[in-house]
């Protein structure tokens, strides 16, 4: 096998010789695995729409995200290569743009879904916001929480010192713009992606030395947010009180529950019919796509690779030798782990539905391209920490 010269200077060589292998096959794996649950997911719609005007081939899902498989891959690919400074500037550039279009879902609200996340651009897919802030908020929050840490060391939660007074380095700063989105995904409503923000948020605090005091105080906040969006919303105290009646076998958590059931140790084979009448199978009930297709032991594995992922970013967190990059490292897998527990306790009935997809492996264009930026500037700030 092919291998490059290491006494050849080239980017490619140093690229090659410094990138975390495990964590680059990792993520193109997952990419992989997409592919076969596009395939799979689309054949389940064909059967589900063959019988109505609007059907769609077998092949269509996957069709669709071709464009964001190439577009994915060589941002994962391009991004690993660049060095801190242009991580920054990308981070900057993705937090702002994204910032402008999510005050956008405000100012040309369009409800899809129970829910105004989409914004509608003539001559262009549907873009969802929040999906696309998250490498520039990962990236951003590492950023300044480092910035603190240097500046107020142990004091850096003082408040005193860093919250009531407007400094050049004060957390208002950065809780005005986050209470801002935090209140756009409220007013969405949006309270998966405004939970997935928030427990980011926290968890790389706490990486920053939180006390212990202030995390109950932060828990307490997101849980009055919860409750308040379950007094005034509906459709969210309807889907939170399902989950504590009986199971409506027609509902889509009854549906996604059987088909899991239906799949079996090692898959349903030519009977994998029940997933056929699940709607939103190809993003938010990916789960069950994988276990009555291919089995538990493949759904197993799959939840296993998550954990796989989420371990070597926590490992390289731990052995960075810059705060900022340990922060970075710490906040990817947060919102990685974060976001795949909701999806999976959202298909196995742990939690009311979010609809959200699962990182990577569901369907989505701009959820894929998301991740793979944040995963390609995770990698290029571990590839230079290493040699520092």
């Amino acid at each position: 096998m092919w291998k490059p010269d290491r006494s050849n200077e080239s980017i490619f060589t140093n690229w090659y010789f410094s990138i975390d292998k495990t964590l680059f096959g990792l993520v193109l794996l997952m990419i992989f695995i997409a592919m076969i649950m596009a395939i799979s997911s689309g054949s389940a719609m064909f059967v589900r729409t063959m019988n109505m005007r609007h059907s769609i081939e077998w092949y269509e899902f996957f069709i669709r995200m071709i464009p964001y498989y190439v577009i994915g891959i060589a941002t994962l690919f391009g991004v690993s290569m660049v060095g801190r400074n242009t991580v920054m500037k990308l981070a900057w550039a993705d937090l702002v743009v994204c910032f402008v279009l999510l005050l956008g879902t405000v100012a040309f609200p369009h409800l899809m879904n129970n829910s105004h996340r989409w914004l509608i651009i003539p001559g262009l897919p549907r873009i969802m916001p929040s999906d696309l802030m998250k490498p520039g908020f990962v990236i951003i929050s590492a950023w300044f929480i480092s910035k603190m840490q240097s500046i107020y060391g142990k004091d850096m939660f003082e408040l005193k010192r860093t919250l009531y007074q407007i400094k050049t380095w004060s957390w208002l700063w950065y809780l005005i713009p986050f209470a801002i989105v935090l209140g756009i995904q409220f007013w969405h409503p949006d309270f998966g992606t405004m939970a997935l923000y928030l427990a980011t948020f926290c968890i790389m605090l706490v990486v920053g030395g939180l006390p212990k005091r202030w995390i109950a105080t932060i828990i307490g906040c997101g849980i009055g947010l919860g409750a308040l969006g379950i007094m005034i919303l509906p459709h969210v105290r309807a889907r939170t009180l399902a989950l504590f009646g009986a199971v409506d076998p027609h509902s889509q958590i009854g549906i996604a529950l059987r088909a899991i059931r239906n799949g079996g140790v090692f898959g349903a084979g030519d009977k994998a019919d029940i997933v056929e009448h699940l709607p939103m199978a190809e993003s938010d009930f990916v789960l069950s796509v994988v276990a009555e297709n291919f089995g538990a032991i493949a759904a197993c594995g799959l939840i296993l690779l998550l954990l796989f992922v989420v371990a070597r970013l926590l490992k390289q967190s731990r052995c960075a030798r810059n705060d900022f990059v340990s922060n970075a490292v710490a906040g990817t897998a947060a919102m990685f782990g974060v976001q795949s527990c909701i999806n999976l306790a959202s298909t196995l009935r742990l939690m009311p539905a979010k609809g959200m997809t699962l990182p990577f492996i569901s369907h989505g264009g701009s959820s894929l391209v998301a991740y793979c930026l944040l995963f390609g500037m995770i990698l290029a700030l571990i590839r230079e920490d290493k040699w520092e």
